[in-house]
């Protein structure tokens, strides 16, 4: 029987994925215990033949204990916390599922795109704490998104916004001139892009590479009473320095689904301030997003056990 270890709550759980699974006879072992820092991925890994990743960090202490794996899936696009390198020394290919959530994520970011306009959660507190405090905000129709890495989920919310009535700029480091042309968008460096934006929207990958990559500089550099969603990676953006971005007012608002510590510290500062909206990494949790991640995941375990590379290998060549 193969076995399959995750550390992904929602690989398994949704649409046709559990009868997929049941049907193959794979055993799934469930490595998700939020109370325990790996998981509980210690238990298990001995035994694993394909990995199934959420936000467990795979290094290569990891994989020395995995005797019996064949292959490392993230259930999901971002493979930040996968030790790549270590895992094409040991042999093992990495795959991810490029697009399968492009839709959730980029429905949340106009999800929050209205609540930050329109300060839809603090009407919501208001209303259940018996208050009645109409704030005025305002609309989105006519305002700029600048989009911070116009890939797959970006170029899916630049195509909501501008069915909003938005204007959309946009910065990345491939720059796709059919798409922008087709939908009226521009590319911008990072500075310009900045101080044009009413509202800014990051989608790129986590890593040093982006670490810090809004802090008190950029935050300086915005649009004054501009506002923040971070739907990336947690590491991104400097919080200490949104935090005082929003007491001085040079932020306006911002809205946050990703942390460096997962569930993060609600002591922080910024976690109290009245123009702060978060959400639990709930970017991808819808059931279609789901299920299309745990199909991928699936179709990518079959390629392995047939013997062959995975079309959506990342490392295919360093094996």
């Amino acid at each position: 029987m193969t076995v399959v270890v995750t550390t992904s709550p929602g690989f398994g759980k949704h649409g046709r994925v559990p009868e997929k699974i049941a049907e193959l006879g794979w055993e799934l072992l469930r490595a998700d215990d939020p109370a325990l820092p790996d998981g509980g991925l210690s238990k298990h890994i001995a035994r694993a033949e394909y990995l199934v990743v959420g936000l467990v960090p795979v290094t290569a202490q990891t994989l020395a204990a995995a005797t019996s794996l064949k292959g490392v899936l993230k259930h999901g696009v971002g493979v930040d916390n996968i030790d790549i390198a270590a895992c094409s020394a040991a042999g093992l290919p990495v795959t991810n599922t490029p697009g399968a959530n492009a839709d959730a994520v980029a429905e949340l970011a106009v999800g929050l795109l209205f609540s930050l306009a329109r300060m839809i959660p603090q009407g919501h507190g208001c209303v259940t704490r018996g208050d009645w405090n109409r704030r005025v905000g305002t609309q989105l129709g006519g305002k700029v998104l600048g989009i911070v890495g116009l890939g797959t989920i970006g170029k899916r919310l630049a195509k909501l916004a501008r069915g909003i009535g938005m204007s959309v700029i946009a910065t990345d480091t491939y720059e796709d001139a059919a798409f922008v042309a087709e939908h009226d968008i521009r590319y911008l460096p990072l500075p310009k892009l900045l101080a044009k934006a009413d509202y800014v929207s990051l989608h790129v990958f986590g890593g040093a590479d982006n670490a810090a990559l809004i802090n008190a500089h950029t935050l300086a550099q915005m649009k004054p009473g501009a506002r923040l969603i971070n739907l990336a990676r947690g590491e991104v953006v400097d919080l200490d320095a949104v935090s005082d971005a929003l007491i001085s007012g040079q932020l306006g608002g911002v809205a946050i689904d990703a942390y460096v510590t997962e569930p993060p510290d609600t002591r922080h500062p910024a976690f109290a301030h009245p123009n702060a909206i978060f959400t639990p990494h709930s970017g991808a949790d819808t059931k279609e997003a789901a299920e299309n991640v745990g199909l991928m995941v699936i179709e990518d375990i079959q390629s392995l056990i047939a013997g062959q590379t995975p079309a959506r290998a990342l490392n295919a060549k360093d094996l």
